[in-house]
């Protein structure tokens, strides 16, 4: 019995003995693994706040970035001005962007990667930090190029089914905000297509830059990819507070009828919201129907609904109306991402 007493006791002191390094190395290994995990999140990274999800690894899907998409792309477009720079693509540039568009409106992310890169755009896949929505950011994949062409962007709602309307800013930070209401009106409502233009209007003079009446920019050649698409559009602009005293918001469905129900359904939501609204269908609203807009006039003459949406400096510019203008506008793009087509695949293929 003592010895079998003397063999319990030496076997306790075996462990004893053994116990510390494994912990110690447990805990060095916890260390390790908490800071890999704190390295991979990257933290705030620029003003949107940016921070990577790993994907599992040999998923060969590329790291998710959360970010506060609002932030992001405001802060894109508050690099624009005046004096920005510009240099217009051609023809097979253009149909490159709108190919990689049309692609990424598949689910198909890795062929529209290649074809992007081509012209020197990729594909991010975003999460919006608020809203927990995903979304393909198409871009520049070089800041300093994207400054010197003014190409802009492309975010496409990703999950949900596929995208089935779009809204479009041709004249961010010229027509002050009105990129605020569009970005707000994508994060509203699911399967949407934000177009954003990527140079001031007047930049570079001349013109080249208002891609609301060229049809030789990337805006619009993704603009008419998605108009032949079917996707019925939203396109914001601004007008300065004297140019039509007393009324805040200008609806017109530009040189086409397709969009005339979706133009009362939003003249009558930004009423309700308490906002002036001149309805072009029957008013005269200054010269601020649209009716030379190119994607418009394109619109038009494919019968898709288009909407050519003017608000006043003010509801731009005032908190609680700019809400009001997204709530409206949002109103109209549900409308659109309900319809019949709204079962469509539920994710992209990366």
């Amino acid at each position: 019995m003592g010895a079998v007493h003397r063999g319990v006791r030496a076997g306790a002191r075996s462990e004893a003995t053994v116990r510390p390094p494994v912990a110690a190395a447990l805990a060095a290994l916890l260390v390790l693994l908490l800071v890999g995990a704190t390295g991979c999140s990257g933290g705030p990274a620029g003003s949107d706040g940016a921070s990577a999800t790993p994907r599992p690894s040999g998923s060969g899907a590329p790291a998710e970035t959360v970010v506060d998409l609002r932030s992001r792309v405001t802060a894109f477009t508050g690099k624009l001005s005046a004096r920005g720079g510009y240099r217009g693509p051609d023809l097979a540039q253009r149909r490159a962007v709108a190919d990689g568009v049309r692609l990424t409106l598949d689910g198909e992310l890795s062929s529209a990667r290649k074809r992007l890169a081509a012209v020197g755009w990729t594909v991010r896949t975003l999460r919006d930090r608020a809203g927990g929505r995903a979304f393909a950011e198409l871009a520049d994949e070089d800041a300093g190029v994207a400054r010197q062409r003014g190409w802009g962007r492309v975010y496409v709602s990703l999950g949900g089914g596929r995208p089935a309307w779009t809204v479009q800013a041709p004249h961010p930070v010229a027509d002050l905000h009105s990129e605020r209401l569009a970005v707000g009106t994508l994060l509203s409502t699911p399967r949407g297509v934000l177009v954003l233009a990527g140079a001031h209007r007047d930049a570079e003079g001349g013109g080249g830059a208002d891609v609301a009446h060229r049809e030789d920019t990337v805006f619009d050649a993704v603009c008419a990819m998605l108009a032949g698409q079917g996707l019925p559009a939203l396109q914001v602009h601004g007008f300065a507070d004297d140019s039509l005293p007393g009324e805040d918001v200008v609806v017109s469905t530009g040189r086409g009828d397709a969009a005339r129900r979706p133009a009362e359904r939003l003249a009558d939501a930004l009423a309700l919201r308490g906002l002036a609204v001149c309805r072009a269908d029957g008013e005269e609203c200054g010269d601020l129907e649209g009716r030379r807009n190119v994607q418009g006039v394109r619109a038009a003459a494919l019968r898709v609904p288009f909407l050519h949406v003017e608000f006043n400096r003010s509801v731009r510019g005032g908190r609680e109306s700019a809400e009001d203008a997204v709530g409206a506008l949002g109103e109209v793009a549900r409308s659109w991402a309900e319809g019949p087509d709204a079962a469509g695949p539920s994710a992209p293929a990366s």
